[in-house]
């Protein structure tokens, strides 16, 4: 069975495997010290800056673990958005690594605005209360929704003046920034972001992600972090030479402007059909939907797919980059059926 339930279901790409299987040769240094680390860490460098420090991790809860570590400590506090996948999707890993207590805001469409956040900075040096620290942003969000970089800039101009730092969780960034037209610096570097979590697992990688440190003040201990956080891999180069091959030939972009057009193709497939179901808006490769649970019920049995919100029958269709028109036409069908 086909899968709209997450882009974490799709395969591994062609050119990943075999830059996997390329490397798959003679010896190499453990830990990082490999000749394939350090070419990934100039392509991050080009990608993200000159000041930019990349760290290869296992995955994405450990991207984002290890990425607090280093921004916060037991009496800290973590902004974010009620729906962030630090707050929903990681079994309390965040608070249980690093200590610190999460402190998850409301939001209409999974994004964190100045507004939002700005009741939440208080009880500075008072001893009874957490001390915020750290505000997590997800790009995408959870619910499809993709930051500008006007307003990632804004939220790191308001938080920045009181210490504390910007964590982007880029879990989807390569679905972002074709949405933005921007360039990954242009979206994090440049917007005032300190520390990203990057994902490339969820467009074509096997298990391709990192931390990449923009601001020197969280480079020294990072290293530790990551080590006591059981993100160290020894051989290193398999997980290196992945983003060598991701970001060749631009691959990534390749990848995620596939996701997104067949996200926009669905959604305009659906709503001839049915209409205006939908929640949010489909900025990325996410789409959030009512469906009555008879229709529903029907499309299950064909494509699998997770309800966001089982009690207002509203389903979650995610699209990958390996999402044919065929798969997007069988859910129609499905809809369509009596």
């Amino acid at each position: 069975m086909r899968s709209f339930g997450s882009d974490n279901h799709s395969g591994v790409h062609p050119a990943i495997l075999e830059a996997i299987a390329s490397c798959n040769v003679d010896h190499e240094i453990a830990y990082g010290d490999d000749n394939y680390t350090a070419r990934a860490r100039e392509i991050f460098k080009e990608q993200f800056g000159p000041q930019a420090e990349v760290f290869p991790v296992f995955n994405g809860t450990g991207a984002n673990v290890v990425a607090q570590r280093a921004c916060v400590r037991s009496f800290n506090s973590i902004l974010c958005a009620e729906t962030a996948h630090i707050a929903v999707d990681e079994c309390g890993a965040p608070a249980f690594m690093t200590g610190a207590s999460l402190c998850p805001i409301p939001t209409p469409d999974g994004k964190l605005t100045p507004e939002l956040i700005r009741p939440h900075l208080t009880n500075w040096g008072f001893e009874h209360h957490s001390q915020p620290k750290s505000v997590y942003i997800s790009q995408c969000s959870e619910l499809g929704t993709v930051y500008s970089c006007d307003e990632i800039r804004a939220i790191a101009d308001l938080i920045h003046p009181h210490g504390m730092y910007l964590h982007l969780d880029g879990a989807r960034i390569a679905n972002a920034a074709v949405a933005l037209g921007k360039t990954f610096k242009e979206m994090t570097t440049d917007c005032g972001v300190d520390i990203v979590s990057f994902g490339g697992t969820k467009n074509g990688m096997l298990m391709g992600e990192a931390v990449v440190v923009l601001n020197p003040e969280l480079v020294p201990e990072l290293k530790y972090h990551r080590k006591q956080c059981a993100q160290l891999s020894s051989k290193m180069r398999y997980l290196s030479t992945q983003f060598i091959a991701y970001f060749e030939n631009e691959l990534w972009k390749k990848n995620a402007t596939h996701a997104n057009a067949q996200a926009q193709k669905l959604r305009q497939r659906i709503t001839e059909l049915l209409g205006d179901v939908f929640t949010q808006r489909t900025d990325c490769n996410i789409l959030l939907l009512k469906l009555p649970r008879p229709v529903a019920d029907r499309l299950a049995k064909t494509t699998f797919f997770y309800y966001w919100n089982e009690a207002d029958d509203e389903i979650r269709l995610v699209t990958s980059w390996d999402t044919t028109d065929e798969d997007i036409e069988k859910v129609v069908k499905a809809l369509c059926d009596k």
